[in-house]
């Protein structure tokens, strides 16, 4: 068995973290040892497994919903692949961001208003805010 200070020197994650967690359902401690919670060994291949979601941002009710109760992962693969577009196409609007930033940045005109490439850059991103907004995810 783990206690808490020895997941959270294992892990690299704060005791306030591992505590979240359990709070969430994304853990499991099985019992303890005065007031420090204990650990089976396999809790450090799920909390790289929680990090590994959190990269591919993945909610935790998500990632809590891969777990069964007995710490095995129950992946719904249809998730992934899903997940797996939804970064596909925010990795293509990112590097069409990135490709934009370093043209606005080298351009000759003038001024940065005087690009197009600029002009194209703040439509782009008041659509996005639009659409972040019409699906309740930016405040006013």
């Amino acid at each position: 068995m783990l206690d808490t200070s020895k997941v959270a020197k294992l892990s690299g994650l704060p005791a306030s973290t591992l505590r979240y967690y359990e709070e969430k359902g994304l853990i499991q401690s099985v019992g303890r040892k005065g007031i420090t919670r204990l650990f089976e060994p396999n809790i450090i291949e799920q909390l790289e497994f929680i990090a590994l979601a959190r990269i591919a941002r993945f909610s935790l009710e998500d990632i809590a919903a891969m777990f069964s109760k007995n710490g095995s992962y129950q992946i719904d693969r249809s998730l992934l692949k899903e997940k797996a577009q939804t970064l596909t196409d925010e990795i293509k609007r990112m590097t069409a961001v990135r490709d934009s930033l370093i043209h606005v940045s080298e351009c000759q005109a003038p001024s940065h208003i005087e690009c197009p490439k600029f002009q194209k850059l703040l439509r782009l991103a008041g659509k996005a805010q639009s659409k972040a907004k019409q699906k309740g995810k930016t405040k006013p």
